[in-house]
């Protein structure tokens, strides 16, 4: 390994410890622990639980509201009166 993968400093060849940061075998060096900063989700990863912790539990959106759909019908209604007059 040419450089740490915690820290990014250069790491001279059968060193047991970074010499920038102190990352080790336990601590940044070993496949697991690259894996687990790279924020990846496990296997126990919960989708539904995730949607509910980062939008407040409703996983859709709701439709467009009847007020929207009466204005677009009026402004619709408005264009086809001005334009055929």
């Amino acid at each position: 390994m040419d450089t740490c993968p915690n820290c990014g400093a250069s790491v001279p060849p059968k060193a047991k410890v970074c010499p920038g940061c102190g990352a080790d075998e336990k601590t940044g060096w070993s496949d697991s622990a690259y894996a687990d900063n790279l924020g990846i989700p496990d296997e126990n990863f919960d989708y539904e639980e995730y949607v509910k912790d980062e939008f407040g539990g409703r996983t859709k959106p709701r439709g467009i509201h009847w007020v929207w759909w009466l204005t677009a019908l009026i402004l619709v209604l408005l264009f086809l009166f001005f334009w055929f007059r």
